[in-house]
């Protein structure tokens, strides 16, 4: 029997980067249904036509608006009966700020995709969880700026961290419901967000990130990170809750 055999996933941010292979990941290992959630609907579209569409549903999503989230996990219990998985992976990185010129129009903008849009899944994913009566499980997109900060993406930083609150935080309500919320944080890596907000190529970006690891040869890609949902999201971490997987080659131990 698959891992996912007759769960239902929502994966926001899904039409690119971690979280398209995360998509991809459950749709191999047997997830009844994968509702992708983005913002670029073209490539929304595609990714879940690819994916097949038995397997793949796009629905229209900014997370930074509460309605639409809620319309997002409506649609999807309405659609398909129950919500077992949320991974709420979508976010956007603002280049070059720091406190001193700090753009608070932008940082406003990025909390409230990476914080309060992030707030918002867990919320109604916990909310159709209960009515459903099922033990979900959720997982966040949280980064190694919760652990190390970034100078040069300082609000990037402070919204990672809100975000291993947020999962710390919750942990304790949602278990007493069955339900469990973790948190996998990346370190860098080549993603069309990363590649367009650094300025680099894949390969620049991996000449530059790889060697501060501690796995000589190794290079961190989206599959790696797409393997820890899949590990947190399933069975096999069923008395794992309340957690912060760090996926960065130990970068932070190194």
């Amino acid at each position: 029997m698959s891992k996912f055999e007759g769960k239902v996933a929502i994966v926001t941010g899904g039409a690119s980067g971690i979280g398209e292979a995360t998509a991809r990941l459950f749709a191999n290992h047997g997830v009844k249904l994968v509702v992708i959630a983005d913002i670029n609907d073209d490539l929304g579209h595609k990714v879940a036509t690819s994916i097949g569409i038995k397997q793949c549903s796009y629905f229209h999503c900014d997370v930074s608006d509460e309605d639409q989230v809620k319309s997002m996990v409506d649609y999807t219990v309405q659609k398909f009966g129950h919500l077992d998985i949320m991974f709420s992976n979508a976010g956007i990185i603002n280049p070059h700020q720091n406190i001193v010129d700090l753009d608070l129009f932008a940082a406003k903008r990025l909390l409230a995709t990476n914080v309060f849009g992030n707030l918002a899944c867990v919320k109604h994913a916990t909310r159709v969880m209960i009515e459903g009566g099922n033990k979900g499980s959720i997982v966040c997109t949280g980064s190694i700026a919760a652990s190390s900060g970034q100078e040069k993406f300082f609000d990037y930083s402070i919204s990672k961290h809100a975000i291993l609150g947020l999962v710390r935080a919750t942990s304790r309500e949602l278990g007493s419901h069955g339900i469990r919320i973790n948190c996998v944080s990346p370190g860098a890596l080549s993603t069309p967000l990363a590649r367009d907000v650094l300025e680099m190529d894949t390969e620049m970006i991996e000449k530059i990130f790889s060697p501060l690891t501690c796995l000589t040869g190794s290079v961190l890609k989206t599959n790696n990170i797409a393997d820890a949902v899949i590990f947190l999201a399933s069975d096999e971490s069923a008395f794992v809750t309340g957690q912060n997987l760090v996926v960065d080659g130990g970068y932070l131990s190194c």
